[in-house]
């Protein structure tokens, strides 16, 4: 049995922990489609920048520290996309298939409806089939098909679209 996972709010002295969270999937991954690590300024400025905008940053901690975290942004910066979100979430590498990306989106998605929220969206590499699947259980429709809009790893890559209705609007 696993250790009991805590869903919270972020605060500043949990971004070095998210900081290797994040760095560990740009390095290893195309869940993000960077290649540079970022520092723990870039962290703070994200996150200063999320709970300025009223939008939430979710941790998952245990007994052996930071677990994943989760967050949502604007899709896209015109007025007419303002109820529309994308969300991003990443699981410390022994951590996952253990459930913590599952509790934290779950979590994600009441707020997002809070802040009145209509769409959440979620951009997955193509060939991760295990976030799309993870997606789909969790009510998103895949939506598009984006062919080799990415480049990462010597390969070009492509990008699928999901989405999930939040709430009546």
């Amino acid at each position: 049995m696993s250790a009991p996972i805590d869903i919270r709010d972020a605060t500043a002295a949990d971004l070095p922990g998210i900081l290797a969270i994040y760095n560990e999937v740009v390095a290893t991954s195309t869940a993000i489609y960077s290649s540079e690590p970022v520092t723990l300024a870039n962290r703070l400025e994200w996150w200063r920048t999320r709970v300025a905008q009223d939008y939430p940053v979710l941790l998952a901690a245990d007994a052996s520290g930071v677990t994943g975290f989760a967050s949502f942004g604007d899709f896209r910066a015109w007025p007419g996309y303002r109820f529309t979100v994308e969300h991003s979430v990443h699981v410390r590498a022994n951590c996952r298939g253990q459930g913590v990306g599952t509790q934290l989106v779950q979590a994600l998605l009441p707020r997002a409806a809070a802040c009145n929220k209509h769409i959440m969206i979620a951009g997955v590499d193509a060939a991760n089939s295990a976030s799309i699947r993870f997606h789909e259980r969790l009510g998103f429709t895949q939506v598009g098909h984006l062919r080799e809009v990415g480049y990462k790893f010597d390969r070009w890559l492509d990008l699928v679209f999901l989405q999930r209705r939040l709430g009546d609007r």
